[in-house]
């Protein structure tokens, strides 16, 4: 049986939802984390207790330090507000609150401006530094301000656009800072006070070690970036302002659980584990990267006391020596741990990771000598991880060699399957042909078919990720890929990089003729010329001259009447039915399927189509069109162009593949933005050679 990949990331579970929360903090801190290095080395500096003035006196200066002084604002001749300052209370929660708008506004600039403004308003309504306000006010603003840009998005008379959206971006962003000052900030500072005294409490009942009882199992299921960077680092940044550190910055970071395991696995493991071991310990202790070591807990459950204990051993250290960081480590490398380290915690830092890292590396020693068998699959214990992670891991193959993923040959044969084969499977076959064959492995079959139609016969299943559990009962011994976005998931490149460990390299010769333009003839399938303007889309599925009306002038719609994703649904539906390709009770299915699986491919175009069950309603196939200029919100994601699919045999898979390379084509779709008439649509989508 073929090694079967852990779907990349399923929806569902309590799990998963703190992941995807942590995730989304981090997106927010984690860009700038340049920033925080950046006031950690000057705060090291700069100080009236930093390197700069620990190195004077120890060399017996006597005079005074004039612009460190004045850098650090300290001493009697300092002048102004300093540097230290300053960067923690206004640049860090802004840089932060920006980057939250921004990504709730779909990367645009507006909404981060917007986000900085209410941030603002939270900062001065507190005196500790607002980084949780920012999490939260960053991305209301970038949020509030995208749906109120959509209410008058192309209603504003030409020639005012600017001015509506400078000032509109600046009453509602002047109105969330008075929300911020007056409520978001006396609330984070409520809140920061009570968690601080939380710590106090632990800190003083030598507590504080228990911590590792939850975050190391926590990391160890990716629930980390929640657990650091909503609590610990918020928390930590005021602690370091107050106090200089905070040990709160390493009761995640510690490097030192990780180096200890992989040191038991490189002297006492065996197989795969023993001999992979040393090369983890660089991109673990000096890398950062704590992933690494992950796999080798899952492999071997009961490991994850050994984790936990040394955990618990180095934050005790750092509570004895009263240790801690001036800013966050990332990556949780022992390099940027002692780069973030004060002069007067150097010594007790590493202590800790040393000591954290000895006490794992005894109780795994003595927890893998009990064993007499191997050291378990760290294959699957690294495909457990990536679906934990929820996607793959950037450091994997270190652990499981170029062709873990496939042991049992080449592949030759992929299916994207789908609940109808209809829609959604057929454009996301097109574009992982496109690849496949891009590559040069034009000797790989990629087809489409319906979960219901599939047999244990095909070598990788690629599947939409709430389909995945489906496929893998009909097609066990397949290699299963799950993706969320059918039109430019990054799993299609990983199945590309799986070819080429698993298949023999193509030659020079294949890659060239692979490579060739789209336009080269496929037997069997063969395409006339771009349909003419006001006319239909003709295609022939056999070579033949016969040609097949699948998209008529009638089924175009240039904009869209819908502002919902049910009423878009309906809209494309309705326009098949008055085609007479269906009848009323498609539309119907259409929404039955949408409640299943949701069709939205990506790059803004939704398939909506009905469900296998549905296809006697279906009299020949066809496709309407519908563009949305002032968009649709389609399950949180912004849909501009509906495509409705009837298909009653496989003639409209050909319209279906020029239809996924266009929007793979930001200028094509450029072109379908711009269109006046359906002819310029017919233009657009006729113009494309078959996939």
């Amino acid at each position: 049986m073929a090694t079967t990949t852990h779907p990349a990331a399923r929806s569902g579970g309590a799990r998963m939802h703190v992941q995807r929360f942590g995730t989304f903090l981090s997106n927010m801190v984690l860009p700038n984390i340049g920033a925080f290095i950046a006031w950690g080395l000057i705060t090291a500096l700069f100080i009236e207790t930093g390197w700069i003035t620990l190195i004077g006196d120890a060399l017996g200066y006597e005079g005074g330090y004039g612009f460190v002084e004045d850098l650090g604002a300290w001493g009697d001749g300092a002048e102004g507000t300093g540097i230290v300052g300053p960067m923690i209370t206004y640049l860090l929660p802004l840089l932060i609150g920006y980057t939250g708008g921004r990504m709730m506004y779909d990367d645009n600039l507006r909404g981060g401006v917007v986000g900085a403004i209410a941030t603002m308003g939270a900062i001065t309504g507190s005196t500790v530094p607002m980084f949780l306000g920012a999490m939260v006010m960053g991305p209301l603003g970038g949020w509030s301000m995208k749906k109120l840009d959509a209410l008058w998005a192309h209603k504003i008379r030409p020639g005012f656009e600017m001015l509506i959206n400078n000032f509109s971006a600046g009453i509602w962003g002047g109105f969330l800072a008075v929300v911020g000052f007056v409520i978001a900030g006396p609330f984070v500072q409520a809140f920061s006070d009570l968690a601080s005294n939380l710590v106090d409490v632990l800190v003083e009942n030598n507590l504080l070690p228990l911590t590792s009882i939850f975050i190391e199992p926590a990391k160890i299921l990716f629930l980390n970036n929640a657990i650091n960077q909503g609590i610990l680092t918020p928390l930590g940044t005021t602690e370091a302002a107050q106090a200089g550190q905070s040990i709160l910055f390493l009761l995640e970071a510690n490097p030192g659980p990780g180096l200890g395991l992989l040191l038991a696995f490189a002297l006492f493991g065996r197989g795969v584990a023993k001999a992979s071991a040393p090369g983890a310990i660089l991109i673990q202790f000096v890398g950062g990267i704590h992933e690494i070591y992950f796999p080798y807990v899952l492999a071997k459950p009961k490991l994850i006391a050994a984790v936990i204990l040394g955990g618990m051993a180095g934050v005790a250290t750092n509570v004895l020596f009263g240790s801690g960081l001036r800013s966050p480590a990332s990556p949780g490398s022992i390099i940027a741990v002692w780069a973030a380290s004060p002069p007067s915690s150097l010594l007790g830092v590493t202590a800790s990771v040393l000591v954290s890292a000895g006490v794992t590396f005894l109780v795994a020693a003595f927890l893998l000598k009990l064993d007499k068998d191997d050291d378990g699959d760290l294959t699957a214990a690294t495909a457990a991880m990536e679906a934990n992670k929820g996607k793959k891991s950037s450091v994997s193959s270190a652990l499981t060699g170029a062709g873990a993923a496939r042991t049992d040959g080449p592949i030759r044969s992929i299916v994207f399957a789908c609940d109808a084969g209809m829609g959604s499977s057929a454009m996301g076959a097109s574009v992982l042909r496109k690849k496949v064959h891009g590559a040069g492995f034009d000797d790989v079959t990629v087809v489409n078919k319906a979960i219901s139609n599939l047999t244990d016969d095909y070598d990788l299943v690629v599947t939409h990720e709430d389909l995945t559990e489906r496929a893998e009962q009909r097609t066990g011994s397949a290699v299963h890929v799950s993706v969320s976005d059918f039109m430019s998931s990054p799993r299609y490149d990983e199945i590309v990089e799986m070819l080429q460990r698993t298949n023999s390299a193509p030659t020079a010769e294949e890659a060239t003729a692979a490579a060739a333009p789209d336009g080269a003839a496929v037997p069997g399938r063969q395409a006339t010329a771009p349909a003419a303007a006001g006319g239909v889309a003709r295609l022939s599925d056999d070579g033949t001259d016969e040609d097949t009306d699948v998209l008529a002038v009638e089924s175009i719609v240039l904009d869209g009447s819908a502002t919902t994703r049910d009423e878009a649904i309906q809209e494309a539906g309705e326009l098949l039915v008055a085609a007479g390709a269906v009848d009323a009770s498609y539309v119907q299915a259409m929404h039955e399927r949408e409640k299943s699986v949701s069709t939205y491919m990506g790059n803004r175009l939704a398939l909506p189509h009905g469900t296998n069950e549905a296809k006697p309603a279906i009299r020949r196939t066809a496709i309407s069109f519908v563009r949305h200029a002032r968009g649709v919100d389609w399950n949180g994601k912004e849909v501009s162009f509906v495509i409705g699919v009837a298909g009653a045999g496989d003639d409209h898979l050909k319209l279906l593949g020029r239809i996924a390379e266009v929007f793979v084509d930001p200028a094509q779709v450029a072109r379908l933005e711009e269109a006046r008439t359906p002819a310029d649509v017919l233009a657009v989508l006729g113009s494309l050679q078959p996939a």
